[in-house]
């Protein structure tokens, strides 16, 4: 079994992700007491793609967003640096990349928007990937970004904290194709930022009007920013 550590070395993140990619859509709604569906829908709906878009779904792993968000009408690709997460998803009819988030193979400005589920936080570099997808979007594109975050309840986030990210090893023991990742995985959610310091990162990647607002008490957080427009030349007197 192999588990990543939490300096996030890309390659040991991917052979991770590898390893859970058996079974992956049922273990995240088996462990999330299918609020996963309801983040989904949540994101699809902020995201808001429309038909003739062209969208970027980083770390897509099965692709299970993609295909969501291409109902819509848009051109989705699903991009993720773990193959087997892939090829688990294959049956997906969407386009697949297998891509590097902090070094992505598209040419700026290509999508009108870029979105990531619960996968920033497994990046190596969070600013360098903010920059990356704000380089392959257009002026005037939007991004959105569910991922974990901090419960804004007091009572509520000592127990999220204290208790519940120790439960998720326990419970991966049963659901699991590799329940020994999901000690990272724990570990990555209890240090990840909050919501304005993830917020402050957006901003300093780039990205211009970030807003977020919280999903099941903060447990989960949708961030939204938008890639500025070119500023006019000032006219030389």
């Amino acid at each position: 079994m192999s588990r990543a550590g939490l300096d996030k070395n890309p390659r040991e993140v991917a052979e991770m992700f590898d390893g859970v990619a058996k079974g992956y859509d049922r273990t995240n709604s088996v462990m999330t007491l299918g609020f996963d569906r309801r983040w989904r829908e949540w994101s699809r709906r902020v995201l808001d793609a429309r038909p003739g878009e062209k969208v970027l779904d980083l770390a897509a792993g099965t692709a299970v967003s993609t295909v969501e968000y291409a109902a819509s009408g848009a051109w989705c690709v699903a991009a993720d640096f773990s193959v087997g997460m892939l090829a688990s998803g294959a049956h997906r009819r969407v386009p697949k990349v297998a891509a590097d988030a902090l070094r992505l193979p598209f040419k700026d400005n290509s999508f009108d928007a870029v979105t990531v589920s619960f996968g920033i936080r497994n990046f190596n570099d969070t600013v360098v990937a903010l920059e990356e997808m704000a380089r392959v979007t257009k002026p005037g594109g939007r991004m959105v970004i569910c991922e974990v975050s901090t419960p804004v309840w007091k009572p509520f986030r000592f127990v999220y904290m204290r208790y519940l990210l120790k439960l998720l090893p326990f419970i991966a023991k049963f659901v699991s194709s590799n329940p020994v990742a999901y000690s990272y995985l724990a570990e990555s959610m209890a240090t990840w930022p909050d919501q304005r310091s993830l917020g402050e990162l957006i901003a300093k990647a780039g990205w211009e009007d970030v807003a977020w607002f919280n999903l099941t008490g903060g447990m989960v957080a949708l961030h939204r920013a938008t890639k500025p427009e070119p500023k006019a030349e000032e006219p030389t007197p």
